[in-house]
């Protein structure tokens, strides 16, 4: 497969799934347009890495529609056009009903879901046909035994399969198709801070494989549905969880 010409924006691209993919798209071709938040070292390594005549690093907080029109106009002054957009960015409050305060909830939904909400409305602007919307949902939002710390998390996530499967309706007539990846647990640094080995051998137990996923597991799949296999491929919730259930 080849993304040979095709330009990806990823938000929160600095770590983790973000920069797997990122370096994964860009080792098959693509354009990258690198956002990050506050780590613009790793941002600009990456930069290095991938070379500066094929990807972008653009500070911006995803979280805010001024950003995100800054970052939008950015890729498109340098590369003319966006064909994929991984809104990416995020972060893992673990907050039950009784713990949760407006901040928490504002800052949670204003980076999960209405960032990736106006990305999308301002990214399809420039978008040719072919182009590609790839949400990031996570397993928790399918489970069946989610403790109740991730309620706020797995509630906004719940808001982005929805929007997948309304959106994938609404821009198809474009010819741009809207999907979501569902990881499960993966090796990030997002997921791996305060959890105890113990913990993550239980939690690797969950899996057949016994094992928790790499975030170049997560990328490989992000990289197929940017590419033109995927064309038959639009509405769906993509789990990437080794089995998990």
């Amino acid at each position: 497969m080849s993304l040979l010409g095709k330009v990806v924006l990823i938000t929160g691209s600095s770590r983790g799934i973000g920069k797997a993919t990122a370096l994964r798209v860009a080792s098959e071709g693509a354009n990258v347009v690198i956002n990050y938040i506050n780590d613009v070292a790793t941002a600009n390594s990456l930069v290095d890495q991938i070379g500066p005549d094929r990807a972008l690093a653009v500070q911006a907080d995803a979280s805010k529609l001024s950003d995100l029109d800054r970052l939008v106009e950015t890729a498109v002054a340098k590369f003319g056009k966006i064909d994929v957009v991984i809104p990416n960015a995020g972060i893992l409050p673990l907050k039950d009903l009784e713990s949760t305060s407006e901040e928490d909830f504002d800052r949670t939904y204003n980076l999960m879901v209405k960032g990736p909400y106006f990305l999308a409305q301002k990214a399809v602007k420039h978008m040719p046909p072919g182009g590609r919307i790839i949400f990031v949902s996570s397993g928790t939002a399918r489970y069946s035994s989610v403790s109740p710390a991730y309620l706020l998390y797995t509630s906004s996530k719940g808001a982005i399969e929805q929007m997948t499967r309304i959106m994938s309706k609404d821009l198809a007539r474009k010819g741009i198709s809207v999907n979501a990846v569902a990881p499960g647990p993966t090796t990030t640094k997002l997921f791996l801070d305060g959890k105890s080995e113990q913990l993550l051998k239980a939690i690797a137990g969950s899996s057949p494989f016994n094992r928790i996923g790499e975030p170049e597991e997560i990328a490989a799949v992000m990289a197929f549905l940017c590419g033109k296999d995927s064309s038959w491929i639009s509405g769906q919730i993509v789990g990437v969880n080794g089995g998990m259930a």
